[in-house]
C-alpha cells in the first residue's frame, strides 16, 4: 500500500519555489524563508501566482512529485507530471469502456449509488449526534428520500435519467445544509449551492474542499495508471479530469462537506477569514486558507477502516484506495467496482 506522505502548501502568492540539491527552497524577496527535503513530500501545491523554477519542475517530474499552480481562491490552473504511469493496456481498456454507454453507465450508478449512501449517512450521523439541535422529523423524511433514490438509481437505463436522480437527491440533501450549521451562524449560513463564483462563506469553503479532494483523486487515479481525463459519468471537455470528477462524487458529502462543517462548528475557520471582490465572489484570506489548509491535512491524517478492504486506511489514502479499485476492476480482477460506502 502506498504511504501517505506530506504534501507542502504554499499560500501567499510573493513566494518563490526553487532547487537546492534535494531540497525545495521558497524564498520570498530573495529571503529564504523555508526549505523542505524532496524526499519528504509527495506533493507540492501553490496558491495565487507562486513561481518555480524550471529546476525544480523537472525534478518534481523525475520523482513523480506532483506540483500544482491554484489560484487564490482555489480554482485549477495547472499542474507539472512526468512520465504516464501504467501500462497502454489498462488505458486501452479504460477507453474502451468510456466508448461503451453500457458499460460506463454501469460503473456511473455505482459512483453514484456511493454518492447518495454517503449523504444518507451524513443526515443519519447528524440524528445520532445532535437530535436536540435539528428536527429529526425532517431529518429522518430527506433520509428516506434519499434511500428511496438509491433503489432507484440502480433501475436506470441510461445517464441522462441517471444524473436526473443524482441531481435530485443532490438538492434534498443540500436542503438540510443550513440547519446542519450550529456556530456563527451571523457568518455561515447556506441557503443554495453556488459556484463559478461562491456568493457567501459557506460556499467558498465548499468549492476550496472539492477542489482540494478532486486534485487528490487526480493524483490517486494517475498514481495507479489510470486516465484521469477519461471519465465514465463526466462527459470529455479539453483540460478537465472527467474521470477525477466521477471520483469525487463519492466523498463530497463524507469528505468535503462534514470537513466544512466542522471546521464551521468547532470555530476553527470565522467571518474575518474571507473577503468578497467586486464580482461578489467570496474568497479565503491567506490567513484563512492556512487555518483551511492546516486542519485539512491533520483530517487527511485520522484513520477509519476502509469498508471494502477492511483495513484501516487514513482519509488522505481513500482516492488512492478507490482508484486502485478501480484499475482491479477495468483489469477484469474485480466483478464490478465498489464505491466507498462509509457508516
Amino acid at each position: 500500500m502506498k504511504k501517505l506522505l506530506n504534501t507542502l502548501y504554499v499560500t501567499s502568492p510573493d513566494r518563490y519555489l526553487s532547487l537546492d540539491g534535494e531540497n525545495v527552497v521558497v524564498t520570498c524577496c530573495n529571503d529564504t524563508i523555508g526549505r523542505v527535503p524532496l524526499h519528504n513530500i509527495d506533493g507540492i501545491m501553490t496558491f495565487g501566482y507562486t513561481g518555480a523554477s524550471p529546476a525544480l519542475m523537472g525534478k518534481c517530474a523525475e520523482n513523480g512529485i506532483e506540483l500544482v499552480f491554484m489560484s487564490g481562491s482555489g480554482r485549477f490552473l495547472a499542474r507539472v507530471e512526468g512520465k504516464v504511469n501504467g501500462n497502454v493496456l489498462l488505458r486501452r481498456e479504460q477507453y474502451r469502456i468510456a466508448d461503451d454507454e453500457k458499460r460506463s453507465l454501469d460503473i456511473a450508478k455505482n459512483i453514484i449509488t456511493g454518492k447518495l449512501y454517503n449523504s444518507r449517512w451524513v443526515l443519519e450521523r447528524i440524528i445520532r449526534d445532535h437530535g436536540l439541535k435539528i428536527d429529526t422529523e425532517k431529518f429522518r423524511s430527506k433520509s428516506m428520500y434519499l434511500k428511496s433514490a438509491l433503489s432507484q438509481v440502480l433501475t436506470v437505463d441510461n445517464m441522462a435519467e441517471l444524473r436526473g436522480y443524482e441531481g435530485e437527491a443532490a438538492s434534498v440533501y443540500f436542503s438540510l445544509f443550513d440547519d446542519m450549521i450550529f456556530q456563527q451562524k451571523e457568518d455561515f449560513y447556506f441557503h443554495s449551492r453556488n459556484k463559478r463564483p461562491p456568493l457567501d462563506n459557506a460556499n467558498a469553503m465548499l468549492s476550496f474542499a472539492y477542489s482540494l479532494a478532486t486534485g487528490m483523486c487526480t493524483s490517486a487515479l494517475e498514481a495507479v495508471g489510470l486516465d484521469p481525463y477519461v471519465g465514465f459519468m463526466h462527459t470529455d471537455r479539453p483540460g478537465r479530469c472527467s474521470l477525477a470528477l466521477d471520483l469525487v462524487e463519492e466523498f463530497r458529502a463524507v469528505l468535503c462537506d462534514r470537513f466544512v462543517l466542522s471546521v464551521i462548528n468547532k470555530r476553527i475557520i470565522n467571518g474575518d477569514d474571507f473577503y468578497k471582490r467586486e464580482d461578489g465572489a467570496v474568497i479565503l484570506t491567506d490567513d484563512g486558507r492556512r487555518k483551511f489548509i492546516t486542519a485539512w491535512q491533520n483530517k487527511k491524517q485520522e484513520e477509519i477502516k476502509h469498508p471494502f478492504i477492511n483495513e484501516k486506511t487514513e482519509w488522505g489514502m481513500i482516492p488512492y484506495v478507490q482508484a486502485l479499485l478501480m484499475a482491479r476492476f477495468i483489469r477484469g480482477d474485480l466483478d464490478c467496482y465498489p464505491p466507498f460506502m462509509w457508516k
